[in-house]
């Protein structure tokens, strides 16, 4: 059974993109230095690599934000994963969009969206990328797992993760660290 999965990369002051989020720097200024350790650079950096491969291939459909699928379309090339569809919320609905790389955007609310993704997954994960859907996917109890990648920047302003959320996670496994600090975290239900 497809789980929704929050994967994200935050810096230790909380933030999942820098300050002045804007078309030329769709990460803020400083945030693409949140995902530096996707390269496997730096002396645990293998650690790092395996720890993204063995996540990506979990992806079976995704959850996007309005913003951020208006800011990543075009870094992008198409779907955030060649071939996986991905669903972006939205109140404005139009019709579907065909990715430069086999990829479909759908739009549609919120939980029809997460429905859909969840069906579109087969059994794989869905992911849910930007910090404004994430808080709302937390808020409407969505979410399975929270997989946090920490890493050691202070950013000191941006986007907040989860800024005034609420919600009880409990550790899966242990945390594993590259040149950042891995978690794995089950969203606890009341």
């Amino acid at each position: 059974m497809s789980k929704v999965v929050l994967d994200v990369s935050m810096s230790l002051d909380g933030f999942a993109a820098g300050p002045n989020v804007r078309e030329e720097e769709p990460m803020g200024d400083g945030g693409e230095r949140l995902h530096a350790w996707m390269a496997g650079d730096g002396l645990d950096g293998q650690i790092d690599m395996d720890v993204r491969r063995e996540a990506d291939g979990t992806v079976g459909a995704a959850v996007i934000g309005r913003r951020t699928f208006d800011l990543g379309l075009g870094p992008w090339g198409g779907t955030p994963w060649p071939g996986i569809p991905s669903f972006v919320v939205t109140h404005r609905r139009r019709p579907d969009l065909a990715g430069d790389n086999g990829g479909i955007f759908a739009f549609d609310g919120l939980e029809a969206a997460v429905r859909r993704a969840k069906q579109a997954a087969e059994g794989k994960d869905v992911w849910v990328l930007g910090a404004e859907v994430a808080r709302s996917v937390l808020r409407a109890g969505l979410f399975d797992e929270v997989r946090l990648h920490l890493v050691p920047l202070l950013l000191g302003a941006g986007t907040r993760l989860f800024d005034g959320e609420q919600a009880e996670l409990v550790p899966e496994g242990k945390p594993v660290t590259g040149t950042v600090t891995h978690l794995r975290f089950r969203v606890a239900t009341t």
